[in-house]
């Protein structure tokens, strides 16, 4: 009956819209999940990743899983160090499964794509989009997973674009890290996604 009724309003022209949700709720964790001991919290309405003493890696995943999408993420490094966003991944503790797209200090690939426990680096960005990065503001990230296809920009210069059959077979969940190594501390805000 919902193909048919889709049917239908693809035939009189009738506009099928993608539902965008807000991942973060500007309050609390809801829907999200601790892996780790590192420190993540709400402050101002911001949700906020910070190294704890351990200096291990640390995570912060969704409940749900989601295959395709548009994910749009603003952040502010205000430490010099090293964090991401992971998409069809999977969490067992700290030991994380699945691909990246890197948040870093500039030099360091923000935008490009990097596979956790798998291939590493596949694909990082021309050394002229370093330009795109906003050092000692917010910036903004979006990563675009269709398929096999995943494309990135930041700050509305495109970083990168993948196709790859191993990301296309996955689903999983979204999941922002903390590096190891201490000293880590990265703001997040207006976490929207458009599932596809």
């Amino acid at each position: 009956m919902k193909k048919i009724l889709i049917g239908v309003m693809l035939l009189f022209g009738v506009a099928t819209q993608a539902q965008t949700i807000q991942l973060f709720n500007g309050k609390d964790l809801s829907g999200w999940k601790v892996h780790g001991t590192e420190k993540w919290f709400v402050e101002r309405g911001e949700l906020i990743c910070e190294s704890g003493p351990d200096k291990n890696y640390g995570y912060l995943a969704t409940e749900r899983e989601f295959k395709d999408f548009r994910l749009s993420v603003d952040f502010f490094q205000e430490a010099n160090g090293n964090s991401g966003v992971f998409f069809h991944s999977s969490i067992d503790g700290t030991r994380i499964s699945g691909w990246q797209a890197e948040v870093a200090p500039a030099g360091l690939h923000t935008g490009g794509i990097y596979e956790s426990y798998g291939r590493g680096w596949l694909i990082k960005p021309d050394h002229a989009n370093d330009r795109a990065l906003n050092t000692g503001g917010w910036n903004t990230l979006v990563v675009e997973v269709t398929g096999n296809r995943v494309t990135t920009w930041l700050n509305g210069q495109l970083m990168v674009e993948l196709n790859d059959t191993q990301i296309g077979s996955r689903t999983g969940k979204i999941a922002l890290q903390i590096h190891d190594g201490g000293g880590v501390r990265v703001r997040w805000k207006n976490l929207q996604l458009t599932e596809r």
